[in-house]
């Protein structure tokens, strides 16, 4: 049996154990551990135990928790709600008003913790009842909630770009950067579909308007509301791209704003802090759990030659840098179809980056490919990890078919800035150095 073949064996042995129901993190630990035995015997167990001190070791890794913390605080700190109602007055007279106001509420939110799937939940418990009662269609409504939560990965400071810098020896600043157009177009994108739905439904959804409110109250809403979250992602984000501090001390000042806006609130208590640390326990141990599982399957996978069949793989489309990219794209996405964005990132980039290597195609533009591919994955049926997301906060009248077609727009419209930055890469790279 060549280490090809083995090589090949692990992926499927994967999703086996996915599909039976194990863990993720689970299945990539006892995948690589089975596989490992056969090269290191004996030693297998300790050759695996290096890669958690690996991954325990890194730096950058510091900020996934810091930046958890910040958005578990904002959360529960009240100001989710001023956010989202000083965004409707806002938005309310335009058409779709109030989903456009899901997607702004969902920027403001996705800079704010960093995290997909917490993004999400907090938008669609807040907007899911008002656009019901403001007569929205099912569809409309999923697919807003769900492109929201999906901007996690795409809007500055993302924890998936933390992950992706630590694997790829790149600078958090750079890749943070590098998004910045991508993510503003995705929001763009979303909005103009938003917009043309909300006109067909112009009838519906006008009899369910609110009056007008007076500019004073809208610029006073705002000041209270938004002016202090956006004062605290633009400190965070600004010491990062200025280089006044690492990514993992501007994480920490995050944190720090985030419980003084908790204090200005007056919801600054113990039990505040306890929720934010347990829910930052947890997600972070989750996160981190993978990443090691992960670098141990990746690892595993290229002693077996993996990387070397993935290239070979590459080479055989005849297509040079720009099969290259065509075939890592197409993996990440079949892959972020079936895993969560950690494992596949994890397992991928190991063995992507000594490919790219070999070629003179930009690190910063790839990799900005790959976290809008991502994104793309997280919405993708059949799996489409936004809609089981949903599914737990969504009302009894709205189905899984209403949820997926929902969904599919925004897919293309994530496809459309996918294209955009393949045509134009200066997008990123001019932004990015």
């Amino acid at each position: 049996m060549t280490d090809h073949f083995v090589a090949a064996l692990m992926i499927p042995a994967l999703l086996v154990l996915v599909f039976l129901g194990f863990p993720v993190s689970l299945a990539l630990i006892v995948v690589s551990f089975a596989f490992a035995v056969p090269v290191f015997q004996e030693l297998a167990g300790l050759q695996l135990y290096n890669f958690i001190d690996q991954v325990a070791s890194t730096y950058v890794l510091a900020a996934v928790p810091l930046f958890v913390f910040m958005g578990a605080t904002l959360e529960r700190s009240g100001i989710a709600e001023r956010v989202f109602a000083a965004m409707r007055l806002w938005l309310e007279d335009l058409p779709g008003g109030l989903a456009l106001a899901t997607i702004a509420m969902s920027a403001v939110f996705a800079a704010g913790t960093g995290v997909v799937g917490a993004v999400e939940v907090m938008i669609g418990m807040m907007a899911i009842p008002a656009m019901k009662k403001a007569g929205y269609p099912n569809d409309l409504v999923a697919g807003t909630i769900c492109a929201g939560g999906s901007l996690g990965t795409i809007i500055p400071p993302s924890v998936v770009v933390v992950i992706y810098a630590s694997y790829a020896n790149l600078s958090v600043g750079d890749l943070f950067a590098g998004i910045l157009v991508p993510g503003l177009l995705m929001i763009l994108f979303f909005m103009i579909y938003i917009a043309i739905g909300g006109w067909r439904h112009r009838d519906a959804l006008h009899a369910n308007r609110p009056g007008k409110t007076p500019l004073g109250v809208k610029l006073k809403v705002t000041v209270l509301a938004m002016l202090p979250a956006v004062l605290l992602i633009g400190t965070v984000l600004g010491s990062i791209f200025s280089g006044l501090a690492a990514v993992t001390e501007a994480a920490a000042l995050g944190c720090v704003g985030a419980l003084l806006l908790a204090l200005v609130y007056g919801r600054l208590n113990l039990n505040l802090v306890l929720e934010a640390l347990k829910a930052t326990s947890g997600l972070t141990a989750m996160i981190l759990f993978v990443v090691v599982g992960g670098t141990m399957f990746a690892s595993v996978f290229i002693v077996h030659q993996g990387g070397v069949l993935v290239r070979d793989l590459i080479a055989a489309t005849g297509l040079g840098e720009a099969g290259t990219i065509i075939v890592l794209l197409a993996i990440v996405f079949v892959l972020g179809a079936i895993l969560d964005w950690v494992s596949v990132l994890t397992i991928c980039l190991p063995i992507f980056i000594p490919i790219l290597r070999e070629t003179s195609i930009d690190p910063v533009w790839f990799a900005v490919l790959i976290i809008v591919v991502v994104q793309t994955s997280y919405l993708t049926p059949p799996m489409a990890p936004s809609i089981f997301y949903l599914r737990a906060i969504a009302p009894k009248d709205m189905t899984f078919r209403q949820m997926y077609r929902g969904v599919v727009p925004f897919v293309l419209a994530q496809l459309a800035v996918l294209a955009v930055i393949l045509i134009f890469p200066e997008l990123v790279t001019s932004v990015a150095r």
